[in-house]
Order: C-alpha cells, then sequence, then structure tokens
C-alpha cells in the first residue's frame, strides 16, 4: 500500500489555486492510499480551533476539513504535524478532520527502514530569534493565554508575526534559515540511528547522504507547494520524492 508524506501546503484564502490543486489531489490519489501524513504549516496560520465556529473566517477552511474527514471517513489514516504557522491546531481541528495528532518528531517503520519524522523547524539553530519565538509560542501556558484572547484579536497577532517574519527574513543570510548540520545529527543519534530523516520547513527540497558515527543515513526534504510541490511517497518496496505541478 501507498502512504504520503507533505508539508508546508500554506493554505490560504489568498492562494486558492493551491487549496483546489491540494483538493483534487486528495480524491485522485490519496483516496486510493493507506494513509497521509502532513508535517506542518499546513495552514499559512492558525489562531485557534475556534476559528472553524466563525462564519467570517472559518468558511475558508470549512472544505479541506471536509475532504479529510471523507478521507477518513473512508479508511485513510490521517496524520497531522505542527508547523511553525500552524502550532495551534488541536483536538477539536483533529476530531472534526478525522487525524491523529503527533508529536516532533516522530518514528515510523516503513519496510525495513525506520523513518524520523519532523517538521524542521527546530533544526534551525542558527536562527537564534525565531528559536526564541519559538520556544515561547510552544509554551502552553503562553497557549492558554493566547487562545483566551478574541478571535479579532488573535489574527491581528498573526499578520503582525508573518509581517515580522517576512521582514527578518528579507534581511537575514539564507543559510541562518536552513538546518544546522550539528542539530541534525543529535536528533539522529538520540532516535539510535534511524535510516531516514525526513522533514519539511525549509522550502529546499533534496535528498542529503549523511555518515554520523560509520552509521548512513538520508536526509530528505519536501517542498512547499506553490507552482510545483514535492512530495514523499512511500510504497511497500520503495520510497521517493515526487514532483506535483499544480495546475492554476
Amino acid at each position: 500500500m501507498t502512504s504520503w508524506i507533505i508539508s508546508d501546503l500554506h493554505l490560504s484564502a489568498q492562494r486558492p489555486a493551491v487549496t483546489q490543486a491540494f483538493l483534487h489531489w486528495l480524491e485522485v490519489e490519496v483516496a486510493h492510499a493507506e494513509s497521509l501524513y502532513i508535517l506542518g504549516d499546513f495552514f499559512e496560520v492558525w489562531v485557534g480551533d475556534d476559528v472553524l465556529n466563525d462564519m467570517q473566517h472559518g468558511a475558508e477552511f470549512l472544505p479541506v476539513v471536509q475532504a479529510l474527514r471523507k478521507l477518513s471517513d473512508s479508511g485513510v489514516k490521517l496524520y497531522f504535524m505542527h508547523g511553525n504557522r500552524d502550532f495551534l491546531i488541536g483536538e477539536d481541528f483533529a476530531k472534526a478532520s478525522g487525524l491523529q495528532l503527533l508529536t516532533d518528531p516522530t518514528l515510523i517503520q516503513a519496510g525495513n527502514k525506520r523513518i524520523l519524522l519532523s517538521h524542521g523547524d527546530a533544526l534551525c539553530t542558527d536562527d537564534t530569534a525565531y528559536q526564541q519565538f519559538r520556544s515561547q509560542v510552544r509554551n502552553l501556558q503562553w497557549q492558554r493565554a493566547f487562545l483566551a484572547q478574541s478571535l479579532a484579536a488573535r489574527i491581528a497577532f498573526a499578520e503582525q508575526a508573518r509581517n515580522q517574519s517576512a521582514q527578518n527574513k528579507a534581511v537575514q543570510p539564507i543559510d541562518i534559515m536552513d538546518v544546522n548540520q550539528s542539530a541534525v545529527e543529535q536528533l539522529v543519534i538520540e532516535y539510535e540511528y534511524p535510516e531516514m530523516l525526513l522533514h519539511g520547513h525549509t522550502h529546499r527540497p533534496d535528498v542529503h547522504a549523511l555518515e554520523i558515527d560509520n552509521h548512513r543515513c538520508q536526509r530528505w526534504v519536501l517542498g512547499d507547494w506553490h507552482d510545483t510541490a514535492v512530495v514523499c511517497r512511500l510504497d511497500d518496496d520503495a520510497i521517493q520524492l515526487v514532483t506535483l505541478q499544480l495546475e492554476e
């Protein structure tokens, strides 16, 4: 059976073509698969599960939730791992969509290979300002206080954070926003040398060969969804990166 692993769709009302391409792909490919893993940044922004109950702001998410629920009800196993854009997705969204939330990282078995899944942002340790922000917003006490604010206030905060992030990216050296090699090695060692580490976040799809303590490993990087998307396909006897053409 086939499983798919994707990340960094950044779905939003401002990019309807990407949402439509994703929904079409679910019907054509994923409907016949065993499972789908979503490794974060599924949405461009997520300010809390209660957005689904808001008539003004929730409408853009409902077709996606309904499509996922349809897949889940048909028997496809759905898994979701938080990204830096949608770390506030919670149990209400998971229940509505029929998916299971995963911790970051999560180790899975594919044939005779152990694959360590991660969103990837925790590995970008050279970006110290982002890591400080990440530590703050992943704190449960901070999240409770944030979710207690009005929906309008949360949306305004998210917009400000996005603008600040765009400004930071414009002036930072590009390598700072990539994974740190030492962080990658430490993670591989911690999980006892899996054959593959697979992540998204950096929008730099590629396959990197690693040798750590005489153990050979590969780091596979998924791509974001823009004009194309680079996803991973797992079959019983093969693992490959697949490029999807996202037609307008």
